[in-house]
Formats: C-alpha cells, sequence, structure tokens
C-alpha cells in the first residue's frame, strides 16, 4: 500500500511531513505528488466532531485532508436534533472526485448515517488499494442513534469487510458482536473475532474511554492478526470538552500512519496526541452550556 515515507523532522514525538518541511521556491517543480488523507464522515456545525474534526485533527499533525460529506447535521453541546442523509450516489461522487484528483493514500469513514451509503461506499472501496479506517459511529456522545438501519450485521456486510483498520469503543464494538461486554477480556475477544471473520481486516482498535469508566486510567488496546495485542495505558482526565474524542482519535491514527507507515507507531503516537488535546481543552470554555464541548485540536 503506497505510503508517505518517514518524516524529514519530528519533535517530542510530533513529526512534520517532507513536503511541509521543503522551503518555498517560485522555481520549484514537484516531481512526487504528496500523499492525502481523505475523511468520509458527517457534518458537525460546531466544528467539534465528524468532517470539521477530521480535517483540523490531519492539519495539526501535519498531512493534507480531503472531505466528503455523508450527513448533514444540526446539532451542539446540547446534542443532536437533526440528521439529513445525502444521496449514496452523491456521496460516492464526492469521494470519486477527490481520488481523481489527488494520491489517496488513506481514508478515514466516520457516520455513515444509512446502509444506503454503506453500501455505495463498500462497492467503491472494493477497488481501493490503500488504507481504510473505519471507526464505526452508531450515536452520539449523548445517545442519539446516527444510523438509520435495521441490521449491523448488513452494514457489515456492506462496509467493514472492506476496512484495514476498525476503531470501535466498547459500545459500537458490543453492538457489532451482538453481545454485552463488561470486562478488556470480553472486548478483546469481540475483536479477535471481528478480525477472524473479515479477511481484509488488518487490526482493530479497541478504545477504552468508556470501558471500565470507574478506573482512573483508560487502557486503548490495538490487536492485529496473529500477533501480540499491544496496549497504550493513559490517566483518565476528568474534561467537559470530550465532543468528538472518536472522530478525532481515528483521524489522529489515520494521519500518523500515513506520516509512519506502521500500525503501532500510528497507535502510540495518536495516544500521546489524544493526552494533549485532552489536556490542553480541558481549561477552555467553548460553549454555554459548559459541558459536552468540543476539543482544541491544534498542539
Amino acid at each position: 500500500m503506497a505510503t508517505q515515507a518517514t518524516a524529514l523532522f519530528c519533535y517530542n514525538g510530533f513529526c512534520i511531513p517532507p513536503f511541509l518541511a521543503q522551503p518555498f521556491s517560485m522555481n520549484h517543480t514537484q516531481t512526487k505528488i504528496s500523499p492525502t488523507v481523505l475523511t468520509i464522515a458527517g457534518s458537525d456545525p460546531t466544528g467539534g466532531a465528524g468532517i470539521q474534526a477530521d480535517l483540523k485533527t490531519m492539519t495539526a499533525i501535519g498531512v493534507y485532508g480531503a472531505a466528503a460529506i455523508t450527513c448533514i447535521t444540526v446539532q451542539n453541546s446540547r446534542g443532536v436534533t437533526e440528521s439529513v442523509p445525502l444521496d449514496g450516489g452523491l456521496v460516492v461522487r464526492q469521494v470519486q472526485a477527490v481520488l481523481s484528483d489527488h494520491h489517496v493514500t488513506h481514508i478515514k469513514i466516520g457516520m455513515v448515517g444509512t446502509i444506503e451509503i454503506a453500501s455505495a461506499l463498500g462497492k467503491l472501496l472494493a477497488s481501493y488499494q490503500g488504507e481504510v479506517i473505519y471507526d464505526p459511529v452508531f450515536t452520539s456522545t449523548t445517545g442519539q442513534s446516527l444510523l438509520s438501519c435495521a441490521s449491523l450485521a448488513e452494514l457489515s456486510d456492506q462496509l467493514i469487510s472492506k476496512v484495514t483498520v476498525l476503531t470501535p469503543n466498547c459500545l459500537e464494538l458490543a453492538q457489532l458482536c451482538q453481545q454485552e461486554i463488561a470486562t478488556p477480556e470480553e472486548a478483546l475477544a469481540c475483536a479477535r473475532t471481528i478480525l477472524a471473520r473479515h479477511e481484509h481486516l488488518q487490526a482493530v482498535i479497541v478504545k477504552g474511554g468508556h470501558l471500565e469508566p470507574e478506573r482512573p486510567d483508560i487502557h486503548d488496546y490495538l490487536v492485529m492478526k496473529n500477533q501480540e495485542i499491544r496496549t497504550s495505558k493513559r490517566i483518565r482526565i476528568k474534561s467537559a470538552n470530550l465532543h468528538g474524542t472518536g472522530c478525532t482519535y481515528a483521524s489522529a491514527f489515520a494521519s500518523f500512519h500515513c506520516l509512519e507507515s506502521d500500525y503501532s507507531k500510528a497507535f502510540s503516537l495518536a495516544a500521546t496526541y489524544m493526552d494533549r488535546i485532552i489536556s490542553k481543552s480541558n481549561s477552555i470554555l467553548l460553549v454555554k452550556s459548559s459541558k459536552n464541548g468540543p476539543l482544541v485540536h491544534y498542539l
């Protein structure tokens, strides 16, 4: 799979890709097209989640981001009041416009919205050779359903079989496995089941924010085919600004993998990035409700 070469300059664990580090020249001729990370997701007017959060994350980390919208939502820190999915064909045409013009090495998928969109994307991705990172967003942080489908098994057949990395939290993982998850062992067993079910799928990242919520720390897990499970342990930061953490994490992983071409490195760097921006966001008041505010994505 084509990915960007190792970054030219790194500082404190975060790397600037070569195309950003090159000096500007009026006469410079680009000899190699730089990679693009494409997000396919819903639109959040507050900028805290969805494509807005994805593009902020990609820019902060140092990769070029493009976006195709699946749904228009009406939401703020108090919740989602309206979600209007676009026509599946229109979603696909957005994606095709980017793929035909950019060197897209990574696609990050978030809120899909409908089975029609999932099916259309699945057909399109059947011939795509790059990395596909899917964050299976089924409900909003405040509990509203964001996917109008009767069967998650159908979603799995249409879309998950085409992705390379899945990044569910434990609630989304439980829905995909159709069983309750109360312990890390149960979550990891589900992840292995999903990996075994889909030949193309290479890794499942189990985000631990909702798992054992009373613990003072968070454990995220990287489960890869036929390899040891890798764990990322970090202190749980109590914050009123956590809107869009799932979208941001998946986009951070996609961006770092674009830079490093290594699942384990991207997994570790994504965790560090999340720690930094959650800590930074904790002291900033951005919404009148004083709760469920967005993250501040810059470092």
